[in-house]
């Protein structure tokens, strides 16, 4: 049986929603792989797959293009919080992850928001292979390292357009001091309420946006003393808006826009 699928963006950040609510879940991880490949399927930063919940209007399961899971995508959940509120006509959402329960609602302008939760900023929470300071790395550039529901470690430069992002990157991800890999952010701070952004994504090289990385980088600046509690956060892609108090759950705004709807032909879910 075909498999619909809809492919969506925000400010560039790429990804592919498949709604399996009132039947199986058809997504496995070479499945996802194989939709992720940006040349033989659909090609994705992140796969989100939509399944029925008792305790929200859904429950998200993600995927990397690699087909290695993940616990939870700022991007995707805005989208699929989109498409479902357009259903139901309503502006707020519930949506159960891996990362726990994420409130999402439509602004008046339009742009949708979701509540990420709060930062766990432990070195265990990271994970860091041991015990340190996550707000200053012993890494050259004394980086900080925070979780969003995934690992990110932030640099803070001074010219964003002389960093190596496609060198420096994959170095830090791999580093032994993050067991499970890390996203990587380099921040040009424009003001207290303005960054600009450029990453390097774990398992998945540049992308123009990332919205994990987006919370991750306003929280590692405010935690600095750096940034003030709502920031403007400009990446490859566009903008978007972080808002965290220090303490409670971070707050990511910005649009959504649908690229296109299709179907996954049943011959190559029966190979695989």
């Amino acid at each position: 049986m075909p498999l619909p699928f809809h492919k969506m963006h925000a400010n560039g950040d790429d990804f592919v929603i498949v709604d399996s609510r009132k039947m199986a879940n058809p997504v496995t991880g070479a499945l996802a792989r194989r939709m992720g490949d940006r040349n033989r399927g659909i090609g994705f930063n992140q796969l989100a797959v939509v399944l029925d919940c008792d305790d929200a209007d859904a429950h998200l399961m993600f995927w990397n293009a690699d087909g290695s899971a993940l616990d939870v995508c700022g991007s995707a959940t805005r989208g699929i919080a989109d498409r479902l509120m357009r259903e139901s006509n309503t502006t707020s959402i519930a949506l159960r992850t891996n990362r726990g329960l994420l409130t999402c609602e439509r602004r008046s302008t339009g742009a949708i928001s979701v509540s990420m939760g709060a930062p766990l900023l432990g070195w265990s929470d990271v994970p860091l292979a041991r015990e340190l300071d996550t707000a200053v790395l012993p890494l050259a550039g004394d980086p900080a390292a925070c979780s969003m529901g995934n690992p990110h470690c932030t640099y803070f430069v001074e010219d964003l357009a002389a960093v190596d992002v496609a060198t420096i990157g994959p170095t830090i991800e791999t580093n032994p001091l993050f067991p499970r890999r890390t996203n990587v952010h380099f921040v040009q701070i424009i003001d207290r309420a303005h960054i600009r952004l450029r990453i390097w994504e774990r398992w998945g090289g540049i992308p123009l946006g990332s919205g994990s990385c987006c919370c991750g980088a306003v929280v590692n600046g405010i935690r600095r003393g750096l940034l003030d509690p709502c920031v403007e956060v400009e990446c490859d892609g566009g903008t978007v808006t972080v808002e965290w108090d220090g303490a409670g759950p971070v707050v990511l705004i910005g649009p959504v826009e649908t690229v296109f709807s299709g179907t996954i032909p049943g011959n190559l879910l029966q190979a695989l």
